[in-house]
């Protein structure tokens, strides 16, 4: 069945036969409307000894100007904050289940090793790094050779310096990093998986286990 709509029939009786509400065009449009409206009764009222000054009129409206400038950058920034907000939650969730690195000390070893990391801000001739137990003992040095700026990742299988396999737990993790005898800055990265993703008013964080929220950002490596 086909419907017929006459010439004469408004936007307004087809959006009202939708239900829907009338575009926010026309708010701004009425807005204007009632500066203008203003100006004319202003005009139409001034005193005619004293007529208003094409000055004060050319700035009345450069100020309607101004406010409905500012109104439609508002509008186009929130639309794209809301579209960078909807995409970082699309991105975020699809990390739920991956392993990621993120700023950290702790090193966590299990039967099957542990997964830790580091991130320099320049390249090193020599980067060593140091794994101490609960009590500040050191129990394992690891040194690589010319490492590239940037993060990184390694694989430690639970052995001391004598060879002798630690027991699984907690460690703690440091770097240091040098260059031709000067010291080059880095820190290091911890495991953990994302587990879920929480939604807030400024974007989406990750809950990475049990080592907290992070913004995207944060994630220095998803392995």
């Amino acid at each position: 069945m086909s419907t017929t709509v006459s010439n004469n029939t408004t936007a307004e009786d087809i959006l009202s036969r939708l239900g829907r509400s009338e575009p926010v065009q026309k708010a701004e449009e009425d807005m204007q409307g009632r500066f203008l409206k203003l100006l004319t009764t202003q005009l139409r009222n001034q005193d005619p000894m004293n007529p208003m000054e094409n000055a004060e009129m050319t700035s009345q409206l450069a100020q309607m100007s101004t406010v409905d400038g500012i109104e439609r950058l508002n509008k186009l920034v929130q639309s794209f904050f809301d579209a960078q907000a909807s995409t970082d939650g699309l991105n975020a969730a699809a990390l739920i289940g991956r392993g990621v690195l993120v700023e950290g000390k702790q090193i966590a070893l299990t039967e099957a090793g542990a997964i830790g990391g580091f991130e320099i801000d320049g390249p090193a001739d020599r980067v060593t790094l140091t794994v101490t137990d609960g009590s500040g003992l050191p129990v394992k040095e690891m040194v690589f050779d010319g490492i590239e700026a940037g993060s990184h990742n390694f694989v430690w299988d639970g052995t001391a310096e004598d060879g002798s396999r630690v027991a699984d737990g907690i460690y703690t993790l440091s770097v240091s990093a040098t260059r031709g005898g000067d010291k080059v800055q880095g820190r290091t990265l911890q495991f953990g998986p994302v587990t879920s993703v929480v939604r807030g008013p400024t974007g989406s964080d990750l809950q990475v286990g049990d080592l907290g929220l992070f913004k995207f950002d944060d994630i220095k490596q998803i392995l």
